[in-house]
């Protein structure tokens, strides 16, 4: 949980020196990163020095010999020029392998008179091992082999190659029992493992499997086809499998005693935070302040995160605004990412104080429900036209003899004077009514639409059940809602295309309902085997290729 405070005050001068320093030392900084935190103590892993600036100094990485092998290193220059401005980087990136298991540090790393943050990474015992001497394997686990409903696991599928192969295609597995929803977690990584004495390329595939009932989740092996060349020949098509998956999916619990209406989200993580347009210590009435309310959780979509909804305080009005919706890949998954914005406008002058917001999570880890929060906040309002009031410096006065006429001069400028207050107390009187009556009225709250997990879940349905039915028309329409759901700003607009966003089988599936219904020659489409790979099937990123051309990389051992 994370709460915005106000920094004490510092003199200007210390200030405008703290930042010229943290800028000098921002625009020279070295940076440290690896491709993943957890591995296996024969698995290569990868880091990664970045310079901001561009220098001819060498990084020193002596001190990654103690815990870590270092083998194979490069480097790439790069620049780049936004609106005019031209910004350079120096990267290394080096081969490792650590030494030994548990949790290790990458001390950090110095370039020149800069150095970078060490960085902590997992080192397990190796969990796989090769079926005998086998120049080609495949190997599948989840995370989790118990979850709950709409909980991410993690399935995670490797591809080890000791020998090149030819005209490789992973297969991805099919997905049986509880109705789940699939989407890629990262990108595909490649790296070497040392197993009995033998190196092996392998390609590691991460996805994100969400249950949406509770019972069992049957996953079926995955397949790795391929040609493999060996003594100079190549050997006729070849089919390896992983083993096959089984996970365990438990019932919504009971919400807590404290929140009976708290939405449901299970998370491994989550993070509270807000943020203001400025500091909200005088606010003059009727201007504006934004603050900006984040939630991100580890493990959860950002469609599935509930907004916290404002309450109703005297004295400020609260205008909210359309969410941003994102989301991060993480060694733990996806984290869903999501940002409300209000607009605050003051109505009375005063302190008024903001509740605090509570957001209660259940927590996958530690089975048990929890609260994040943001505590309660003061704002003062100041009058539109307040300011800031100067006392005036004391006037040194000489008492003088006034005339007898001066009694009645005093008395006349008293009696204009409240004229013209009275006067100017009738304007303000009638700009306030005005402003009343001017100011935007609060909308009154239309209900809240389903989840997008939820109306997506709604036209896959409507599909199966179209399918079982050989209704072809209603399974288009039902499916390219739901495209318009999951691709809202590049909705695909037939058949044909949707097939090529999703996986197999279901691309299959719905390219031969495509050809029935286009197709020169006459040709039929299955309702039951489409209905089937609508249960479990997952979204490709645009950068993903085809997998049945080659979606693996090609793969030449070291000698």
């Amino acid at each position: 949980m994370v709460t915005s405070r106000r920094p004490g005050t510092r003199p200007a001068w210390l200030v405008l020196i703290a930042a010229l320093v943290s800028f000098g030392t921002a625009q020279a900084a070295v940076k440290a990163r690896v491709d993943r935190n957890a591995i296996d103590l024969n698995e290569s892993f990868m880091l990664e020095v970045v310079v901001d600036t561009e220098i001819d100094l060498q990084p020193d990485i002596s001190a990654l010999h103690e815990d870590f092998y270092v083998g194979q290193s490069s480097q790439l220059s790069n620049t780049m020029i936004i609106n005019g401005e031209i910004s350079r980087s120096r990267t290394w990136s080096y081969q490792l392998m650590a030494k030994r298991t548990g949790e290790l540090v990458i001390p950090a790393v110095i370039v020149g008179s800069e150095r970078s943050e060490p960085l902590r990474i997992n080192v397990r015992q190796p969990t796989n091992a090769p079926p005998g001497e086998a120049d080609v394997f495949i190997t599948s686990e989840i995370d989790y082999t118990e979850s709950y409903v709409q909980a991410q696991v993690l399935y995670r599928i490797k591809v080890y190659r000791a020998v090149p192969t030819r005209q490789p295609a992973l297969r991805d597995p099919e997905f049986g029992g509880a109705e789940v929803l699939i989407e890629v977690a990262g990108e595909e990584r490649s790296y070497d493992a040392l197993l009995n004495g033998r190196t092996y390329n392998v390609v590691e595939r991460v996805y994100a499997v969400f249950p949406q009932e509770s019972g069992e989740v049957t996953i079926s092996p995955a397949r790795f086809e391929a040609r493999v060349l060996r003594d100079g020949r190549i050997t006729g098509r070849k089919v390896f499998e992983s083993e096959s998956q089984t996970i365990r999916v438990l019932p919504i619990p009971a919400p807590p005693a404290d929140f009976p209406d708290a939405v449901w989200l299970p998370a491994r993580d989550l993070r509270l935070e807000d943020n203001w347009s400025r500091q909200p210590d005088d606010l003059k009435a009727g201007e504006p302040i934004t603050r900006v309310i984040t939630i991100s959780a580890l493990g959860q979509m950002e469609t599935q995160i509930p907004a916290i909804e404002p309450p109703n305080v005297t004295g400020v009005n609260v205008y909210p605004d359309r969410p941003e919706l994102s989301r991060q890949i993480e060694p733990g998954g996806i984290r869903g990412i999501r940002k409300d914005q209000y607009a605050i406008i003051g109505v009375d002058t005063g302190i008024v104080t903001l509740p605090p917001l509570r957001l209660p999570w259940w927590d996958v880890d530690a089975a048990e429900w929890q609260v994040a929060e943001l505590p309660e906040r003061s704002v003062g309002i100041l009058s539109s036209d307040e300011a800031p009031v100067i006392d005036p410096a004391p006037a040194v006065t000489t008492p003088v003899e006034e005339p007898e006429s001066s009694a009645l001069v005093s008395t006349g400028s008293d009696v204009w004077r409240l004229v013209a207050q009275v006067v100017s107390a009738g304007w303000l009187l009638t700009l306030g009514a005005w402003w009343l009556s001017s100011r935007p009225k609060r909308a009154p709250r239309e209900p809240a639409p389903p989840p997008l997990h939820k109306q997506q879940a709604r036209h896959l349905k409507a599909a199966r059940r179209a399918a079982l039915d050989g209704d072809d028309a209603a399974v288009r329409q039902a499916l390219l809602e739901w495209g318009r759901l999951q691709w809202p700003a590049d909705a695909p607009r037939s058949i044909g295309a949707l097939a090529q966003r999703v996986s197999a089988p279901l691309s299959d599936e719905l390219s031969r309902l495509s050809r029935a219904a286009y197709g020169r020659n006459t040709e039929s489409w299955d309702g039951p085997a489409l209905a089937k790979s609508l249960r479990s099937f997952a979204v490709l990123d645009d950068s993903d290729e085809d997998a049945d051309r080659d979606p693996l990389p090609p793969l030449m051992p070291q000698t």
